[in-house]
């Protein structure tokens, strides 16, 4: 399991306080990126992310996440996620992940 966290600032949230979605959709992008990378010792791209948003975050919060390998192929991983605060659900996310190769010298 990836791990990671950030701390909501004002820059990551529209005139209401709350963080937009765009802020929680690429935190999870790259937080199961990351955990591709600790499965596969391998770079990735995003070839599909779902993203349900569930509840909202709010600046000042520290929002969490956490994400796991469910499927891993010789060129694509599956993975799911969440991000949370104090254990409420904010949103969760699934991806398909192209694994790519290092190109030949």
């Amino acid at each position: 399991m990836t791990e990671h966290a950030f701390f909501a600032l004002p820059r990551h949230a529209n005139g209401l306080g709350l963080v937009h979605g765009g802020m929680l959709t690429s935190f999870m992008d790259g937080l199961l990126a990351a955990a591709v990378w600790r499965a596969s010792r391998r770079s990735s791209v995003t070839i599909h992310l779902g993203v349900d948003f569930l509840h909202m975050a709010r600046v000042g919060e520290w929002v969490f996440g956490e994400s796991r390998v469910t499927r891993l192929t010789r060129d694509v991983a599956f993975v799911e996620g969440r991000a949370h605060i104090a254990g409420t659900d904010v949103v969760r996310a699934s991806g398909v992940f192209k694994l790519m190769r290092k190109p030949a010298d």
